[in-house]
Parts: C-alpha cells; sequence; structure tokens
C-alpha cells in the first residue's frame, strides 16, 4: 500500500482541495490571514498523514505525526467556523465541509489507536 491510498489521506485532499476552491472566492484582505491559514492547516492534514506513514516503522514517530495531521484538522475546523461567522460561506456548505472534517478527524484517531493495522510497529518494550 501507498500512503496515498490510505482513505484519511485522500479523504483529506479532498477537503483541502475544497478548501482551496472556496477560498480563492474570500476577500482580498483575507489573502495573508484566514484565507492562507485555512489553506495551509487543510493541506497539512494530507501532509502529515503522509509523514506519518513514511515513519510507520516508528510506532511512535507515526503516532506522533499523526497527532500533528489531527491538530491541524481540529486547526482546520476552527477556521472553517470564522469563515461561517464572517458570511464568507453559507451554512449549507459550511456543513458539507464540517461533515467532512469530522469523518477526517475519526480516521485519523482510528489510525492512532489501531498503529498496528498500518504497519506501524511497537518500537518500545
Amino acid at each position: 500500500m501507498k500512503f496515498d491510498e490510505l482513505l484519511a489521506y485522500q479523504k483529506s485532499f479532498d477537503l483541502a482541495m475544497k478548501v482551496f476552491e472556496l477560498t480563492k472566492a474570500y476577500p482580498k484582505e483575507e489573502i495573508y490571514s484566514l484565507t492562507d491559514q485555512i489553506r495551509h492547516s487543510s493541506r497539512s492534514v494530507a501532509v502529515n498523514i503522509a509523514e506519518a506513514y513514511a515513519k510507520r516503522r516508528y510506532q511512535r514517530h507515526f503516532i506522533s505525526k499523526l497527532t500533528d495531521s489531527d491538530a491541524e484538522n481540529l486547526e482546520t475546523q476552527s477556521w472553517l467556523q470564522f469563515s461561517l461567522a464572517c458570511g464568507y460561506v453559507d451554512a449549507s456548505v459550511y456543513n458539507d465541509l464540517l461533515s467532512q472534517n469530522l469523518e477526517i478527524g475519526k480516521l485519523i484517531r482510528y489510525m492512532i489507536n489501531y498503529p498496528d493495522k498500518f504497519g506501524s510497529k511497537r518500537d518500545y518494550p
């Protein structure tokens, strides 16, 4: 299996691309704040999953990178809330993106809780 075959990676990549497309319509005054932040955090979810998979031989490293991914996913969720509160997205778009975000979080936490199912080996006594 390759990292890009992981369901969590695929779904997080998809959400990051949706965020990218959505944020193209954000106001120009948000380009160096909300736009940049939400794009960065949403992309980091997928990137950290890929890095975790590369480190799967060492369970502590695997879990650490997945924890980073989970944190970035929660950051993305927070930026989505700001997007809704600022009126940059309507409630239906927000709810769709939030649903995807929550599903990604569940997938990441499953990987954290069951690292051996993803080829991670225990590297401590």
